[in-house]
């Protein structure tokens, strides 16, 4: 998905079938059913959000990695969340009183997860092509959804996934570049963590003022580090347009197509479909960043996506076993 994506596509359904993102879709309160007037309201108009949002989460990658000779990958991140940050807090005006010690922690968790997945994947994005960037980041939320169930089939997916990897690293990642690769599986981890406390701030904060205020967190922790890196170029007029570019199709215009998908579309359709965006990834590295893939490298992006569509299936069939024992034992 790249980082601040605001989908999850395995996590959702291991997580009490919560569609969890990165840009805080769900955690911003949306309610399957919900009903938005317009074109949220025809029948296949919420797919078609959820692919838009994926679309502009990619190709927002993609502009991103133009975007770093001028700023470097760290400056982009702190450009891309101050500017996210931003416009969030302008559009939700969340309130920062009533709140306990609990609430506050969790905004603080979330904001420094959402900060490390950033800046661990445009470090990866600076270093390997962006489908295969994508493609071992997604591991995370796919070990967690396995671990969250605790099913036998999940652990199949899995290693399915991990055949996926076996071949995009040709057996080691030299082919990929390391480091890059490294960034990338821990870009992951961090995705899979603030998969889980995106569902807490959903819990305890009202729409997207947990988000805002934890994409405000995240941007103060970034700020430093692309001041570091890239200096007073943070302020070049054309870097900071890119650069809000960058935070409008990578976080505010997912998030909100997601939203508006999420209150029509059932979170574990919501999740398979996340689960083409290394797909999705792969396309806007060779469209705009002219980053081809070797048929091994679309066979192993293919895995990825299978086993994460898989991962989804299981677990949704899964619950909806366990629903009808509850009712027959009900009934019974």
């Amino acid at each position: 998905m790249g980082p601040g994506s605001p989908a999850d596509p395995v996590g959702a359904a291991a997580l009490d079938g919560a569609a969890l993102d990165g840009g805080g879709a769900a955690s911003a309160g949306a309610a399957p059913g919900g009903g938005p007037q317009g074109l949220a309201g025809h029948r296949f108009a919420p797919v078609a959000l959820v692919v838009a949002g994926g679309l502009s989460v990619q190709f927002g990658s993609a502009l991103a990695v133009l975007l770093m000779p001028r700023a470097g990958a760290l400056g982009v991140v702190t450009l891309r969340l101050v500017l996210a940050a931003a416009v969030l807090l302008i559009v939700c005006r969340p309130k920062v009183r009533g709140y306990s010690r609990a609430d506050w922690g969790t905004i603080v968790a979330f904001g420094a997860a959402m900060a490390g997945m950033n800046i661990l994947f445009y470090q990866a994005a600076d270093r390997i092509p962006l489908g295969a960037a994508v493609t071992l980041e997604v591991l995370g939320p796919l070990i967690l959804s396995v671990v969250a169930s605790r099913r036998l089939m999940n652990l199949l997916w899995a290693g399915l996934a991990l055949g996926g990897v076996v071949l995009l690293s040709g057996g080691g990642f030299d082919r990929l570049d390391p480091t890059g690769a490294a960034f990338a599986l821990a870009a992951g981890a961090m995705w899979a963590a603030y998969i889980v406390f995106s569902a807490r701030t959903g819990r305890r904060f009202p729409q997207a003022d947990g988000l805002a205020l934890a994409m405000a967190f995240g941007a103060v922790l970034s700020l430093p580090l692309g001041i570091a890196e890239a200096g007073d170029k943070l302020l070049v007029p054309s870097t900071i347009g890119l650069g809000l570019a960058v935070a409008l199709m990578s976080s505010v215009l997912p998030y909100t197509l997601e939203l508006l998908a999420l209150r029509r579309l059932p979170a574990p359709t919501f999740a398979i479909l996340m689960s083409l965006e290394p797909a999705i990834a792969a396309t806007a590295g060779f469209l705009v960043l002219s980053q081809a893939l070797s048929p091994t490298d679309a066979l192993a992006i293919a895995l990825v996506i299978a086993a994460s569509m898989g991962a989804v299936r299981t677990q949704v069939r899964a619950a909806a076993r366990e629903r009808e024992r509850e009712r027959d034992a009900v009934k019974g």
